[in-house]
């Protein structure tokens, strides 16, 4: 009888967590239709301020705003808080996909007030970040960035999604990724020769803005802002 009861409360847990998760995908549609696409800057929220790719998103994100487009990040520190300052201090839109953690991450100041998104799910974040990108710059970072890198890589690769810029920021990081998905990935056939065209690796923030800038002379989709 206990575990019957108990059966019935999880059954009942279930369908009130689904009933969260479907408040969390209409909160995040109706609030990111109204902004529309942006950029999606990842990295580490454990960069400090100091640390050059800190710097790196900062500058990026100042110029990506200063050529119209909106900035998305995770709404946490580190590369996240960049991100969002620079787009922050050229008066872009800069918007916050929050995830709420036991032992971390509160959200960073920089995001705009009507801008901010708290999730209780990681795949329901992810589906807002991918729906309205522009462009993934993905800076140095830990599990949940490579995450993120290979997600999007995943959905261009199965065709579930339109290729857009998926761009690497920070040879030195990735290089050793990037070899080993050549030398090893690719050598056992798991990824086909054209997979890697999905994307680009630099630490030139001018060559990422003409990256994407290019991609959308040939796109439906332009600058938002």
């Amino acid at each position: 009888m206990k575990r019957h009861k108990n059966w019935n409360e999880l059954k009942a847990q279930s369908s009130w967590r689904m009933f969260k998760i479907m408040s969390e995908f209409v909160e995040g549609f109706d609030t990111m239709e109204k902004i529309g696409p942006c950029v999606s800057i990842f990295g580490s929220a454990r960069t400090p301020e100091n640390h050059k790719y800190y710097k790196t998103g900062v500058k990026i994100a100042r110029r990506l705003a200063n050529e119209g487009y909106g900035i998305i990040s995770g709404g946490g520190p580190g590369i996240m808080e960049a991100a969002n300052k620079g787009a922050s201090m050229e008066e872009g839109y800069s918007v916050g996909l929050n995830i709420d953690l036991p032992h971390e991450q509160e959200h960073n100041e920089y995001i705009d007030s009507d801008k901010l998104l708290n999730f209780n799910y990681f795949f329901v974040r992810k589906v807002m970040f991918v729906k309205y990108a522009q462009a993934f710059i993905i800076l140095p970072g830990g599990f949940g960035t490579m995450d993120e890198l290979f997600e999007s890589l995943t959905l261009i690769q199965t065709k579930k999604i339109e290729e857009f810029p998926v761009i690497l920021m920070g040879t030195e990081y990735w290089q050793g990724l990037w070899d080993w998905v050549t030398n090893v990935m690719l050598k056992e056939g798991n990824i086909s020769a054209e997979d890697l065209d999905f994307v680009r690796m630099t630490d030139d923030i001018e060559e990422v803005v003409e990256l994407i800038n290019s991609y959308y002379l040939k796109s439906s989709l332009r600058p938002n802002f």
